[in-house]
């Protein structure tokens, strides 16, 4: 009896374990929805920042996410950089070229995708 206790157990822990870290799963949900409110936090539209945070959480670490976290404006700062020395000099502050190449090649998808939606 203690044998078939074990092994339900087991089964539930597995069972959790997998809908919390698939592909879609609780954890990817909630990474998610937290990309997209820090990018419309920080300027991006809605409907770019919707699409470009699956792609951002199923393409980098959650380690890569925090880094790009640097991006936000610091104190003296606009939101959104006006100059490309600005947005040069935010990009410089991630140190992690992987994270801003992902993050770059996402909006210019999104963007595009966005642009095209709206030319049908």
């Amino acid at each position: 009896m203690r044998f078939v206790g074990v092994l339900i157990a087991a089964a539930i822990i597995a069972g959790l374990g997998w809908l919390t870290f698939r592909d879609g799963g609780w954890l990817n949900q909630v990474t998610e929805e937290r990309v997209e409110a820090a990018l419309v936090a920080n300027g991006v539209p809605v409907d770019m920042a919707r699409c470009m945070s699956g792609n951002l959480v199923d393409q980098l670490s959650i380690n890569q996410l925090r880094k790009l976290e640097r991006l936000q404006a610091e104190e003296g700062e606009v939101i959104v950089p006006l100059s490309v020395e600005a947005a040069i000099k935010r990009m410089q502050r991630v140190d992690d070229p992987e994270a801003v190449r992902v993050l770059a090649l996402t909006a210019t998808r999104c963007g595009v995708g966005s642009l095209l939606e709206r030319l049908n």
